[in-house]
């Protein structure tokens, strides 16, 4: 596995995930964090943009999953986006967190996060 690693934290997105009805109907919001696993020599000897993976897309296609189909758990979330970031050239391996700061567990809670890690 790849020592370095390239971090995109706090992707906002809004979506109708949960197993409470009200949730799925009115919606709420998650954020996102990236981990993603891969080796960045080549890039930072070249100093070259095209030598590293572009994590504007990255934060962009997790947003796009994060806010497509509704699905009961977070944990079916993560592994989507992280499945799907996997495929990226260049990605070794990820870790995807997705935070529900407003779930609804019957106390306050700063937050609800499930972090999941795929690799290569």
């Amino acid at each position: 596995m790849s020592k370095d690693t390239i971090a995109v934290t706090g992707i906002e997105t809004f979506g109708y995930h949960g197993v409470v009805e009200e949730e799925r109907t009115h919606g709420q919001r998650f954020v996102v964090d990236l981990l993603v696993f891969t080796d960045v020599t080549d890039a930072a000897k070249r100093d070259d943009i095209a030598s590293t993976i572009d994590y504007s897309q990255l934060a962009l296609r997790a947003k796009k999953i994060a806010e497509g189909e509704p699905c009961d758990l977070i944990e079916t979330v993560a592994s989507r986006i992280a499945d799907a970031l996997l495929s990226v050239a260049g990605v070794d391996g990820i870790r995807v967190t997705v935070h529900k700061p407003n779930a609804p567990v019957g106390t306050a809670v700063a937050d609800v996060s499930v972090s999941v890690e795929r690799h290569r």
